[in-house]
């Protein structure tokens, strides 16, 4: 079991940028692919981007072209870039590490407590 924190969540105006940190307490390097998830209040945790081991990176159309995953395999670190924040961005971000692909898709196997996002309007 690896065991995730995250960091650099807070309060910021639209338009302004944030960037998460995923701290992990292993090496990343094995891990088939590494997930930023976001939960409003009231809604489902949706997966908000990936990237696997190969540096293949996919996104929510949402947050397309707004905001960047990357990982730091040196650090045992995974991050989010984001940029022109909008105020239906606030949410719990959560990091989690993703198994190999099912049928199903990739699925979370380890959580992080998550880092709060809000953006004011």
């Amino acid at each position: 079991q690896v065991q995730l924190v995250e960091s650099g969540g807070g309060l910021v105006q639209a338009g302004g940028s944030l960037r998460l940190s995923c701290a992990a307490s292993g090496s990343i390097f094995s891990i088939p692919a590494m997930g930023w998830y976001r939960q409003a209040p009231g809604k489902q945790r949706d997966l908000v981007a990936i990237i696997t081991n190969e540096d293949i990176t996919n996104y929510a159309d949402s947050v397309k072209g707004r905001f960047t995953i990357s990982r730091d395999g040196a650090k045992n670190t995974v991050y989010l870039q984001m940029t022109s924040l909008k105020p239906e961005d606030t949410a719990v971000y959560y990091c989690a590490t993703m198994g190999w692909p099912t049928a199903r898709g990739r699925l979370p196997l380890d959580w992080g407590q998550g880092t709060q996002v809000t953006v004011s309007s």
